[in-house]
């Protein structure tokens, strides 16, 4: 584990393998740990860096009014500590957010940008009452006693949490800080990231699940509209968590793109 302080809080991230780097952002609710698969299967031919961003895992606390735009800078400071140049960066869900504020704020770090099942912020790719859905359903779910917070978000997987990954889901959870995920569905419900989709230049794959039900398939659709030259790839039969649901071919599909664009 390596950690680098940024605006007064500690940033821990793992680093594995060496050639071209590759950067995975966790989504909400669990931390760097939920890239294990990848991690391990990728560190043969890239140096694999998996942050726990601010509030998350091994990671210092939020600082008060901390904004989507603090964890860009923090991911940049990430980046910059590993010193292997520009990035290829992934992000999952609430992750793939960030990623995009990254691009946005610092393209000069960015070679590349992998989006997971994610959003150009949930103001940005669901329609408000379904944003105002999901903001209730966060307010009902970190209302309750702090012994009874559980912070599976519905919709997750296709088929119900991965048996292989149990233990590891498990641990994540029981770490999870509702505190800043309460933060993270916060800035997640306002966030608007489409006017930057069409002035993405680097090399961008979009890869989802298929049955993705928190962030469905026709928001990747609109992401490729958007988005100029972006390739897109749906993984069969898995949901919102595709690298955990079907971690062979998600990763498949990560190595084959990213030796393309290294």
């Amino acid at each position: 584990m390596t950690v680098v302080r940024v605006g007064g809080v500690d940033v821990a991230y793992t680093r594995k393998g060496r050639g071209p780097v590759l950067v995975l952002a966790h989504g909400a609710g669990s931390d760097g740990r939920m890239w294990q698969p990848q991690v391990e299967a990728l560190a043969d031919e890239f140096t694999v860096v998996a942050w726990d961003e601010p509030g998350a895992g091994r990671s210092g606390a939020l600082p008060p009014g901390f904004g989507v735009e603090d964890y860009a800078r923090a991911l940049a400071a990430v980046v910059e500590d590993v010193d292997l140049g520009p990035a290829q960066v992934a992000g999952l869900s609430w992750g793939g957010t960030v990623v995009l504020e990254l691009y946005r704020r610092r393209p000069d770090l960015v070679r590349s940008l992998l989006l997971v099942d994610t959003y150009a912020g949930w103001k940005g790719s669901l329609p408000p009452e379904e944003v105002a859905e999901r903001v209730e359903g966060a307010r009902r779910m970190l209302a309750v006693p702090r012994g009874e917070f559980d912070p599976t978000l519905p919709g997750l997987y296709a088929d119900g949490p991965p048996e292989l990954f149990a233990e590891l889901l498990e641990a994540m959870g029981r770490d999870v800080r509702p505190e800043s995920m309460a933060v993270q569905l916060s800035l997640m419900a306002e966030a608007d990231e489409t006017d930057l989709l069409p002035r993405i230049t680097v090399p961008t794959l979009l890869l989802w699940g298929e049955l993705d039900a928190r962030s469905p398939l026709d928001i990747a659709l609109a992401f490729q509209d958007a988005i100029p030259h972006a390739e897109l790839v749906v993984i069969p039969e898995v949901g919102h968590m595709s690298n955990l649901e079907a971690p062979e071919a998600f990763t498949a599909a990560v190595r084959t793109f990213c030796r393309a664009h290294v």
